[in-house]
């Protein structure tokens, strides 16, 4: 299994053969490396609940010691947790061990700056090459750094949720609501139920130990869900509520044990955001990727608020979302960005934010999802040879569509083709020679057929 190394950060999988995976060797050498990037003198670690957290946080954390850093170790804590961590301690950087939404076996180290924000790509790529120079200094003994423990960040993050003005803790607690949620045994098995009690919700765990051993593949998609969905169509639930291992993507299922949609998500919150008084005032923006379903425009408009879209990548979202002032943003998988907490994909927000929604509507999930435009979005890849010019092929993907008088070209990230009812965006992957193909339309057929189509016309050039 191949080490991966992007601007984000490492991420691998732990044990097995000496070679490219994510061992210790190269923990200590990223770690160093990016303790030289940020030449300063604190940086906050934290961690979610996988198996191998433990070992990874204790070379992470001996390695900043040997750099002269003072490290605050926050523990088991969500990566939002992490992000605010990070400026609540006035740190120079922060350290998050967490692979996501990936199995058990893989592990990762995500780089934060000092506002809690991942590296920009710039930032990134020092960090990769400071790392393969491997020309590092450590701190002489006197100069050697200290762990100090902190283990309050996860109710202060609980607190600031409960303190963000659009979080209407009064109508939740009035409405009474009673939640399932499916923390896949890690980080979110421990701080849900703090924020489902300051809410004032009755809430049921399933899958709450934090233990690491993930009881279902813990990306939050519906193949993977069926568990909590039975629990769901059970009935006695107003909602269910699903997040990923570090607890920065957020899913809900409906009453009646359907899917909210992951992609709607963000729209729903958004919907909440620019409908409150202040919401869409003066034209309010809000921003999502590419790839993410063209409701949230529709929503935004809707409100009078105007809609931008960003490269693929949290830190692409969060860059445009600075640039026009959004007041909202987010993911297509289920990660909303809020900016009156911080510039980071928080589940806790987009729960109190989407209950918050609900109490004051006074409406169940699966009315209010009849509420939004429906899209179906289709997910294909083109696999191709490594010696294949992908660059090449979606030039000529551009040149050719460009000439459609209904098609609107968008060439930031790969090659994004609009319609006037559809879309479909090609971007090449950055690890593997494939193209991946996202398609939206009004239903599952016509978006995988357009997305079929543009599949054909890349074939037909190689």
């Amino acid at each position: 299994m191949t080490l991966i190394k992007s601007i984000s950060g490492i991420r691998g999988t732990i044990g097995g053969h000496t070679g490219d995976t994510l061992n210790p060797l190269d923990i200590v050498k990223f770690t160093t490396a990016y303790a030289t990037f940020i030449k300063g003198k604190k940086i906050v670690v934290g961690r979610d609940g996988r198996i191998s957290g433990p070992m990874v946080r204790d070379v992470v954390c001996g390695t900043l010691v040997g750099m002269g850093y003072e490290v605050i170790d926050i523990g088991l804590a969500t990566t939002p947790t992490t992000e605010l961590a990070v400026r609540w301690h006035e740190a120079d950087g922060g350290i998050i061990i967490t692979a996501s939404h990936n199995p058990t076996q893989w592990n990762a180290l995500k780089l934060l700056n000092r506002d809690g924000e991942f590296l920009t790509a710039a930032d990134g790529a020092e960090v990769l090459r400071i790392a393969e120079a491997e020309d590092f200094d450590y701190a002489p003994v006197e100069k050697l750094g200290r762990v100090v423990m902190d283990d309050t960040m996860n109710q202060r993050h609980v607190q600031s949720v409960l303190d963000l003005r659009l979080a209407d803790v009064e109508a939740i607690k009035k409405r009474k609501f009673r939640v399932c949620a499916d923390t896949i045994n890690s980080v979110g098995g421990i701080i849900l139920p703090q924020l489902f009690e300051a809410l004032g919700v009755d809430y049921e765990i399933l899958n709450g130990d934090c233990t690491g051993q993930f009881a279902h593949n813990p990306e939050p998609l519906e193949k993977n869900l069926q568990g909590i969905m039975d629990k769901m169509r059970q009935g006695g639930f107003d909602l269910g509520i699903v997040v990923d291992p570090d607890v920065d993507r957020l899913a809900f299922i409906c009453e009646d044990g359907r899917m909210f949609g992951e992609e709607y998500t963000l729209v729903s919150v958004a919907d909440y955001v620019l409908g409150a008084p202040s919401g869409a005032v003066g034209g309010a923006y809000t921003v999502s990727n590419l790839s993410s379903t063209r409701a949230l425009r529709d929503v935004t408009e809707r409100h009078g608020g105007h809609y931008t879209a960003a490269a693929v990548g949290e830190v692409n979202v969060t860059t445009k979302m600075k640039e026009v002032g959004a007041v909202i943003g987010g993911e297509g998988n289920g990660g909303v960005i809020y900016p009156e907490s911080h510039y980071g994909r928080d589940a806790l927000v987009g729960i109190a934010l989407f209950l918050s929604s609900l109490a004051q509507k006074g409406c169940t999930a699966s009315e209010l999802r009849k509420t939004f435009p429906d899209y179906q979005i289709a997910k294909n890849r083109i696999d191709l040879t490594p010696e294949t010019d992908v660059d090449a092929i979606l030039v000529k993907v551009k040149e050719m569509f460009a000439q459609d008088p209904e098609a609107v070209v968008n060439d930031i990230d790969g090659v994004k083709i609009d319609f006037p009812t559809r879309w479909v965006h090609l971007r090449k992957s950055n690890t593997e020679p494939i193209i991946r193909v996202y398609s939206e339309a009004q239903t599952m057929e016509e978006a995988d057929e357009i997305g079929k189509r543009l599949m054909q016309v890349v074939y037909d050039m190689q």
